[in-house]
């Protein structure tokens, strides 16, 4: 997986450089992550490693409805260098270096129940508050956190839960 990242990096800045100089981070975002979407499916991957497949037709294949002209040279430059297996590691990385640069921290709030909407609105204020940046929110559910809530923030893991509370006393009795 991490040959995959540095072989996957060069690509994503130079599609994140082509975005940035087009103003377009968004449409790169949805051709990427189309691409990146059909290229991990198992049958595609395999059309995808068959060696009489043109270029022109990978390209095809996994370019998104209406995706520009440049969106469509890269995809082929990925082609020609056989790197369309990097498609997922590429898109990932390329949404790093967006939120990077439009100053924005993706956070994931999991929760033992749903939250309200006023309570995640609140948890927003706090981590923009905190990070100086505008906060994308992910939500999940997991019960067996019985209570409270984790947000992973990238670096930073905010562990509120009742299990969480639970493993530390636990811990510290242990000692």
């Amino acid at each position: 997986m991490s040959q995959a990242l540095t072989l996957a990096r060069p690509y994503a800045r130079a599609a994140f450089g082509i975005a940035r100089d087009e103003g377009s981070f968004a449409a790169w975002s949805q051709a990427l992550g189309f691409a990146a979407q059909v290229a991990a499916d198992p049958r595609v991957a395999g059309i995808l490693a068959n060696p009489k497949l043109s270029d022109d037709e990978a390209v095809t294949l996994l370019a998104a409805p209406g995706a520009g002209e440049t969106v469509a040279r890269f995809l082929r430059m990925l082609s020609e260098n056989r790197r369309m297996e990097l498609l997922p590691e590429i898109a990932g990385l390329y949404e790093e270096l967006r939120h990077e640069a439009e100053r924005v921290v993706k956070a994931k709030v999991t929760s033992a129940a749903a939250l309200p909407d006023a309570e995640l609105e609140s948890i927003r204020a706090a981590l923009r508050s905190r990070f100086g940046r505008e906060v994308e929110l992910d939500t999940a559910i997991d019960e067996s956190l019985i209570g409270g809530a984790v947000i992973d923030a990238g670096d930073v893991v905010i562990d509120g839960s009742l299990k969480g509370k639970l493993a530390r006393l636990q811990a510290a009795l242990a000692q």
